[in-house]
């Protein structure tokens, strides 16, 4: 085989490989059973029986600029003839 002279570089990569998948595989494991399963068991049946008010997903979502209070946005609306940007009536020429 040719490819017999490139074997200690794919012996190389393959251990790269299984390190990498070695440590996200253990991550993973460590994450499902030190985290999603307590919270599951905590604050997940709280909720399930009532005691919490239900999780709220806009709470922890970040919010746009344009929603936060307090922020004066003075570009909000760029107008222009660039490929990204929308011509001044407001339709684009089908390019994005």
């Amino acid at each position: 085989m040719i490819l017999s002279a490139f074997w200690p570089f794919y012996q190389f990569l393959w251990t790269i490989y299984f390190i990498t998948m070695f440590l996200v595989g253990f991550w993973c494991i460590f994450m499902f059973f030190g985290l999603v399963i307590p919270m599951w068991l905590t604050e997940g049946l709280k909720e399930y029986f009532g005691k919490v008010k239900p999780f709220d997903p806009e709470q922890i979502r970040s919010k746009l600029l344009t929603e936060q209070e307090g922020v004066e946005v003075i570009y909000s609306a760029p107008k222009g003839h660039g490929p990204f940007l929308h011509d001044s009536h407001g339709h684009d020429h089908g390019h994005h």
